[in-house]
């Protein structure tokens, strides 16, 4: 066997060893992987004046929804276990200190484009834009974030119209700026984990009572990994379409048929775009 080959199925184990312990952490203790249903289940956590610390933060975004999307609930979606899950995952499978709260837990703020706190946060995290609207001064600051340093990675909107709804969006902020697919060859793909398929993952809810991963039937068929680069090749936005990774981080310890099925290969995609956001 080659050895490329063996390297990948010995991660893909130590991922698989390190979430199995946390399933059966989590079963102990249930309070910190779990979220209850309903839209605002966690108030937003805003970052004090001085919350900088040396070490590595991923911040939510908080935006203004202007339309609905089925299984969604706008910017709270997935917040705030699957960002928390997935900076735990970070500190464990590599050498990448994380900012903790007094509890010991990553510190997952929120930021509104609107904060001084927003170009403070290394890298964003956006859920269920489809349903975004921006306005012109929250479109400057999204492009001055990302022009001068900023990552976003968005994440779980499903079918054509929450797409021509986020793109239009996007192309507010960067109008000159093309979204394209990112292939294989491109190095966020071999940060650290060699990815050769981004899944379509559906939500835990929908797996469990359909197995299926399609939440929009012929208008999802399969996921979309597309991102848009700055003038020297940077990607500044990463785009997973058609397909929810996290809930891979976020629903890890409820249900060990969809840990096993979608947790790994989720969580070795998401610490690949934080590491290429800290190095690129």
């Amino acid at each position: 066997m080659q050895r490329s080959s063996l390297r990948h199925i010995a991660v893909i184990l130590a991922l698989l060893v390190a979430a199995l312990v946390a399933v059966t952490d989590a079963q102990r203790d249930g309070r910190r992987r779990r979220v209850p249903e309903g839209i605002g289940a966690y108030p937003p956590r805003y970052p004090p004046v001085d919350f900088e610390d040396g070490t590595f933060m991923l911040c939510k975004l908080q935006y203004t929804s202007v339309r609905y999307e089925d299984m969604g609930i706008g910017w709270s979606t997935d917040y705030p276990y699957a960002g928390i899950n997935l900076m735990i995952r970070l500190s464990e499978m590599t050498k990448t200190p994380v900012t903790k709260d007094e509890r010991g837990e990553p510190t997952y703020w929120v930021v509104r484009l609107t904060d001084d706190a927003l170009f403070r946060c290394p890298a964003l995290m956006g859920s269920d834009v489809g349903t975004m609207g921006l306005s012109d001064a929250e479109a400057v600051r999204l492009r001055d974030y990302l022009l001068k340093g900023g990552f976003l990675w968005v994440d779980d909107f499903w079918g054509t119209p929450a797409w021509l709804q986020w793109s239009s969006e996007i192309h507010k902020a960067l109008p000159e700026y093309q979204i394209f697919d990112i292939t294989i060859e491109h190095p966020i793909r071999h940060m650290l984990y060699p990815i050769d398929e981004v899944e379509q993952v559906t939500n835990i809810n929908n797996w469990l009572r359909t197995h299926n991963t399609s939440e929009r039937g012929d208008d999802s068929p399969h996921a979309d990994f597309r991102g848009i680069a700055d003038d020297k090749g940077r990607l500044m936005v990463v785009m997973t379409h058609n397909t929810d990774f996290g809930d891979t981080w976020e629903r890890e310890s409820e249900s060990r048929e969809f840990f096993e099925r979608f947790s790994p290969k989720g969580y070795a995609l998401g610490i690949n775009v934080l590491l290429y956001s800290m190095t690129h």
